[in-house]
């Protein structure tokens, strides 16, 4: 199975416009990028995209690096319902996201830990206001019952939890933005766009977790002065995909009782494949 277009999204949670460092890009397996400074100017990036696509009567991948599920059981908990799409359509409907880049993440968080029994699961609060129920450190959770990683961030080397908010590394706070936005994103090309490994991938716009962790030594290689990192990675990493013969080996997701809530890494076990195709 091979795609079109294939692009890759480096996202951000900045409640600012950014741009270059720890910002937002995409790039493509053709070697172009972008850069937008905001979270609204990335999404009407990707509606574009998928736009022509679609009049080209083409196919595209688009991999973005944060979570698309929760470990097990978050799911049930939020929604009723044990499918990562349902958190999907939930944060969909509850995470604003303005033209100025400021979102109510946090205090969303702190509405979904007061929702759940215990204190957490989602930590890390840098205002100097306190918010009730998010705590600041995560040692000061206890009793949410949820486990700290996914199967699939246990696997990965250097993967972090989805509960914490901030911090080095962090990703908690990209996957609560970059969920809302591809759920927005989905909304909008009904029965276009396939989300994996949670719906059949026959549509002509696939959405995947990657991550750029696993090219790093080549990534590595290619850093020097002036050169931004997010910027390798998505065009190395959108390269790669693009040309190895056939995409099916890792778009067969392993299959475990946890997966329809968890997802899986595209591209988690096959780093040799991926880095042979650089």
């Amino acid at each position: 199975m091979t795609f079109d277009r294939i692009a890759v999204l480096d996202w951000s949670a900045a409640n600012r416009p950014r741009r270059g460092k720890d910002s937002i890009w995409l790039g493509l397996n053709d070697g172009q990028s972008w850069n937008p400074p905001t979270r609204a100017a990335a999404l009407d990036l990707l509606h574009r995209l998928v736009r022509d696509t679609l009049e080209a009567n083409e196919t595209l991948l688009i991999g973005a690096d944060f979570a698309f599920g929760y470990p097990q059981g978050f799911a049930q908990a939020l929604t009723g319902q044990a499918q990562a799409l349902a958190v999907w359509d939930w944060l969909g409907a509850h995470l604003t996201d303005g033209i100025d880049n400021r979102s109510n993440r946090l205090a969303l968080a702190a509405e979904i830990n007061a929702r759940l029994p215990g204190v957490g699961p989602f930590w890390f609060n840098p205002s100097p206001r306190d918010l009730p129920h998010l705590p600041r450190k995560g040692r000061q959770r206890h009793g949410h019952g949820l486990a700290e990683l996914r199967a699939c961030d246990r696997a990965a080397t250097g993967a972090q939890s989805v509960w914490k908010l901030g911090g080095a590394g962090a990703v908690g706070s990209q996957t609560l933005t970059g969920i809302a936005a591809l759920s927005r994103l989905c909304r909008a090309f009904p029965d276009q766009i396939a989300v994996w490994p949670f719906q059949p991938v026959p549509r002509p716009v696939v959405l995947a977790e990657v991550f750029p962790t696993l090219i790093a030594p080549a990534v590595n290689a290619r850093l020097g002065p002036g050169i931004v990192k997010d910027q390798v990675q998505v065009t190395l990493l959108a390269r790669a995909l693009g040309a190895l013969p056939s995409l099916a080996p890792l778009l067969a997701a392993p299959v475990f009782p946890a997966l329809a809530e968890e997802g899986w890494i595209l591209g988690l076990g096959h780093e040799a494949a991926l880095l042979g195709a650089i």
